[in-house]
Formats: C-alpha cells, sequence, structure tokens
C-alpha cells in the first residue's frame, strides 16, 4: 500500500471511528430518553395520585378543623354559661336568704344542663381533634411521597440533561473529527495529485529526453561510418605482424595521421537535437554512449576481415563507471594532468586490483574525451550529447590514425585484437564499457565477459534504432502510466471533496440534534409527559437519519575548421611539444617503456 492510499484510509477509519462514537452516544441518549420518559411517566401518575390524596386529606382536615372550631365554640359558649350558672348559683346561695327554692333549683338545673353541653362539646373536640390528627398524618406521609416522586423527577431531568450532555460532547469530538479528517484527507489527496502531476511531468520530461536522445543518436550512427582503405588495412597488418621502422613509415603514410581524423571530424553529423545537456553516468546516456561505440568499433572489424563481434551492456557499464569512480576519481588520478604532459597515466595499480576483483582480463584505452587544450591548458568542453558523441567518435578514429610514436599503434591493435589483446589470452568474449572520469577524459574498458563475473549480463541491443526505440516506447508507457495515476488521484480528490461535503452536513445534523436534545430537556423540566414522548420521538427520528565550451574534442568543431591540424593528434609519451593539441584518445603506455602500450591487466583465467 503506497503512502497516499494509507494516509487517506487513516482519515478514512478516523472518520469512521468518530462517527460510531456518535451513533453509540445517540443510541445511550435515545435509551435513556426512553428510560427517562418511562419513570417520567411513571412518576408523574404517583406525583399525581399522591396530590390527590394529599388534597383529599387536606379537604377532610379542613372538615374537621371546621367542625373542632364549631365544638370549641360551643365549649366556649357554654363554659361561658356554666360560669353564668355558677356565678349566679354563688349569688343565689350568697343570696339565699333572698333566694326561693324555685330559683335555687332553677340555677342548679340550668348550671347541669351547662356542664352536660360544655362534655358534650369537649367529647365533639376530642373526636375531632383525633380526626384532625389523622388528617394530618395522611397529609404528612402523602407529601413524603409527593416530595420522593420530584426527587425522581429532578433525577430523572438531570440524567436527560447529563445524556444531552456527552451527546452534544460526542457530536463536537465528531465535528472536529470530521473537520481534521477532512482537512487531512484533502491535504493528502492534494498531496497525492502534485505528487502524480509531478510524475506526469517527469514522465513527459523522460519521453521527451529518451525520443530525443533515440533519435539523435540513430541519426548521427547511420552517418557516422569511419571507413578503412584497403593500403591502410594492409599496412596495419603488415606492422602488426612486423612492427619495423619501414612498416611504421608505410602504415604512417596511408594513415595520414591528424590530417585525415580531422576530415572525419568534419564528417560528423552536427544537428541542434543533440545539443542538450546530459548526465554521463545517467544510464539511457550511458547505453547509447557504449552502444555507439562498439557499433563504430564492430563496423571496423568487419572491414578488417574478422567475424567477431564486441558487445555492450548495463553491467559492463556500470563496471567501468565503477572502477574509474573508484581508482581515478576518488584518487584525484589524473591521467594526463593539465598540461598534457604532467599526467599520471594508466592507473596500472588500480586494472590490476579490479581485475583480480573481477576474476577476469580487463584492458583500457583513454582518450581526452571532453576536454581540450588551449595555449597548452586543459579545458573541459560543456557536457552535451553532441559532445559526448563527437568524442568517442574522435577517439576511435585517432585511435586508427592518429596512434604512432610511442603509441606503437597499441590502441588499433586493441580494436582488432580476436582472442587475445596485445599477446594476452582470454579476451574470447569483450564486452565495452563507457565511462567519463571527473576530469572529462574518457575510459573505454573492454572486459572478457564470462558466466562468473556476468558483465554480458542485460546486454544491449546493437541495432540503435531498435534500442538508446525501446527506451522511447517504455518512457511512453511510463507516461501512460503516470497519466493514469493522476486520473485516480483526481478520482480519489472528487471523492474527498464529497467526503468533506458530508462531514459537513453531519455536522448540520449534530447541532440539529444538539437543539433538539436542549428542547427535550426543556420540555421534561416543564412539560406533559405526552410532550416528553413527542420530543423524544422526535430526536429519535433526527438520529435515524443521522488527497556542459561547447566544442570538439579531438581536433576542432565540425563548424570550426580553421583550428591547428595538430589539435587532432594523440599526445606521445614524452613529447614535451604538444602545444594546443587535443587528446581525442590516449594511448599512454608505461611512463619510461619503450613498447609504450595503453594500460591493461595481463591475467589468466583459472578454470
Amino acid at each position: 500500500m503506497n503512502k497516499k492510499k494509507m494516509i487517506r484510509l487513516t482519515a478514512l477509519v478516523g472518520v469512521a471511528t468518530a462517527t460510531v462514537v456518535v451513533a453509540e452516544a445517540n443510541q445511550a441518549h435515545a435509551a435513556t430518553t426512553t428510560t427517562t420518559e418511562t419513570t417520567n411517566q411513571t412518576t408523574n401518575a404517583s406525583v399525581e395520585s399522591t396530590q390527590a390524596a394529599v388534597d383529599a386529606a387536606q379537604s377532610t382536615f379542613d372538615t374537621a378543623q371546621t367542625s373542632v372550631d364549631s365544638a370549641q365554640a360551643n365549649v366556649t359558649s357554654a363554659s361561658n354559661n356554666v360560669t353564668s350558672a355558677s356565678a349566679a348559683l354563688s349569688s343565689a346561695i350568697a343570696n339565699k336568704e333572698a333566694a326561693t327554692s324555685e330559683n335555687i333549683a332553677s340555677a342548679t338545673s340550668a348550671v347541669s344542663s351547662q356542664a352536660v353541653v360544655v362534655s358534650s362539646a369537649s367529647q365533639a373536640v376530642s373526636e375531632q381533634a383525633g380526626v384532625v390528627s389523622a388528617a394530618a398524618s395522611v397529609q404528612a406521609s402523602a407529601q413524603a411521597e409527593a416530595t420522593s416522586a420530584s426527587a425522581s423527577l429532578s433525577s430523572s431531568s438531570a440524567n436527560v440533561a447529563s445524556a444531552t450532555s456527552a451527546l452534544s460532547a460526542a457530536e463536537a469530538a465528531l465535528t472536529s473529527d470530521q473537520s481534521t479528517a477532512a482537512n487531512n484527507l484533502s491535504a493528502a489527496e492534494s498531496a497525492a495529485v502534485s505528487s502524480d502531476q509531478a510524475a506526469v511531468d517527469n514522465a513527459q520530461a523522460a519521453v521527451a529526453s529518451a525520443r530525443a536522445i533515440v533519435d539523435a543518436v540513430a541519426e548521427v550512427q547511420s552517418s557516422d561510418v569511419i571507413n578503412m582503405s584497403v593500403a591502410y588495412i594492409t599496412a596495419l597488418k603488415n606492422y602488426l605482424a612486423n612492427p619495423s621502422s619501414a612498416n611504421a613509415a608505410a602504415l604512417q603514410e596511408v594513415a595520414k595521421g591528424a590530417d585525415y581524423v580531422k576530415e572525419l571530424q568534419q564528417k560528423f553529423k552536427s544537428d541542434a537535437s543533440l545539443d542538450v545537456v546530459v548526465d554521463p553516468s545517467d544510464p539511457t546516456v550511458q547505453e547509447a554512449l557504449s552502444v555507439y561505440a562498439v557499433n563504430l568499433i564492430n563496423h571496423l572489424r568487419n572491414q578488417y576481415g574478422l567475424t567477431t563481434a564486441f558487445g555492450a551492456s548495463a553491467n559492463a557499464n556500470v563496471a567501468a563507471i565503477d572502477f574509474v569512480k573508484k581508482y581515478y576519481d576518488d584518487e584525484d588520478w589524473n591521467i594526463f594532468g593539465t598540461t598534457g604532459s604532467d599526467g599520471k597515466g594508466h592507473n596500472k595499480n588500480g586494472l590490476d586490483a579490479y581485475a583480480d576483483q573481477l576474476n577476469t582480463s580487463i584492458a583500457e584505452d583513454v582518450g581526452s574525451g571532453l576536454t581540450t587544450w588551449v595555449n597548452g591548458k586543459a579545458t573541459m568542453a560543456t557536457t552535451t550529447l553532441h559532445n559526448l558523441l563527437f568524442a568517442v567518435y574522435s577517439d576511435i578514429a585517432t585511435m586508427l590514425f592518429d596512434d604512432g610514436g610511442t603509441n606503437n599503434w597499441s590502441h588499433a591493435q586493441s580494436i582488432f585484437e580476436d582472442g587475445t589483446i596485445l599477446g594476452t589470452d582470454g579476451f574470447n568474449n569483450v564486452y565495452l564499457g563507457v565511462a567519463f572520469d571527473k576530469y572529462g577524459y574518457a575510459h573505454y574498458e573492454l572486459y572478457n565477459a564470462t558466466e562468473g563475473n556476468q558483465l554480458g549480463n542485460n546486454a544491449y541491443s546493437l541495432d540503435v534504432q531498435t534500442a538508446a526505440q525501446a527506451a522511447y516506447e517504455q518512457a511512453v508507457a511510463n507516461l501512460t502510466t503516470a497519466t493514469g495515476n493522476l486520473g485516480a488521484a483526481q478520482v480519489d480528490l472528487a471523492k474527498a471533496e464529497s467526503q468533506l461535503a458530508l462531514a459537513e452536513d453531519t455536522a448540520e445534523q449534530a447541532k440539529v440534534r444538539a437543539a433538539i436534545a436542549a428542547q427535550v430537556d426543556q420540555q421534561l423540566n416543564g412539560s406533559t409527559a405526552n410532550d416528553h414522548q413527542s420530543a423524544g420521538q422526535d430526536a429519535t427520528s433526527l438520529k435515524a437519519n443521522g488527497r556542459a565550451l561547447t566544442a570538439t574534442v579531438a581536433t576542432a568543431s565540425a563548424t570550426n575548421p580553421k583550428r591547428d591540424a595538430d589539435q587532432g593528434r594523440l599526445p606521445q609519451t614524452g613529447n614535451d611539444d604538444q602545444e594546443a593539441s587535443t587528446m581525442a584518445l590516449v594511448g599512454l603506455g608505461m611512463l619510461g617503456m619503450a613498447t609504450g602500450l595503453y594500460g591493461y591487466k595481463k591475467k589468466k583465467l583459472t578454470k
């Protein structure tokens, strides 16, 4: 799973998780609301029943109290009468002399009668007091039940408020999570789209570059054919068979030296499509250079009468780059120096070590490549495809026709060896790797490829148009893939935008639910049970709906034929008068050696 899909999945999981939390909160709120409604209905019925009992008890109490008050009035009246009668009796007794028996009897009778009334009234008072006491007890019990029911109602309302608060918090968390997830997803999708767009742009650039290289190399390959005269071929074979002074002079005469190299350079195909800056270590450029060089060499070998051909492969190129970096660049090994006569020559120790590492035979030719000498100082040309191909072309031409003197035509000999190179066995399957060092010099590494070292693996097609065309078609395929990825990313972005809109809609629904929850809470605190049930049903219903001096190497640019002819010559070891010469290929021998051979490693292959 790539990174953009992981980000998208994480964002969607975050939204889903938050949605589940809200759904659970909604369920809890609904359950609490349903339970609370049932409890409230029961509690309200109990309150109403209890209140009716309280009202009945109060009525009974009020009636009894009225009777008590009436009886108490009778008692008071009777007591007053007793007092009056007693007073009369006392007065009568006191005035018994004046009282008659009738008056006494009448007063006594009145006293007795009033005493009976007082007693009866007191009895009524006592009875009514009991009734009042019983009514007060009933009233107190009913009041206690009413208080308890009110407490239950308050507790239920508190539970509803708590559940509503939890719902609001969960919805707020959902809104926040949805917003964050939407932002993250949108950012991820936008980044993915940008990344895929960059991939498309890169693929398009690769297509253009590959197409340019394919077309340019095919064009120059078809026109840049080096032809050898029969006289030259005969003279070279005579010299290699017997390197006498006479044969050397005869070869030099027909080879024509720097003059012929310059003539060939002027025939080099010059085209604006070649004037693109490239990296010589880029695999596509590497393939173009090695295929170009091997095609030139094999054409020469065919003219020479050989039936075996050199090969070119990605593995040989990788080995060439690795060798040059390790034993020239990293060791600051300047093979020619700054003047052409102060260089170190071939790194023989490096050749020995690398041959041992690969357990094979290695030979090395070196040319001036991108370097030219101006007033005796080395200057590197701009690394364009034109200059790289021109360097290879010039180096091979110089190896053939301007390799006399201390070089002893050793480079020409390396091109036409068959089974051996300069007497060293083991070169029966030669693969060529091309690499440029940091000083601009071109290294041509000749390896004997075996099954063990695998230097012949990942071989290039030596039909240039078929091959630096296959690369073009691959680049087109890459472009198609990248375009498809961009389209998919755009679809994902549209999905993300849709999900963001859905999240915003969900947030709005959460606000509505919060408002309804507040309404439910208000109704629970001040509305009837039916109102509560209606509000709860509304809330439940709502919940349910709830992404490199352009120039020449060797002699001069093909567009500047007036440069000094000496610039086309290879520097000879020990030659101190090489002012203003451009080295197209170096055949430096080990300094001080009379033979002047190019660097190589002699290693017998072990079976």
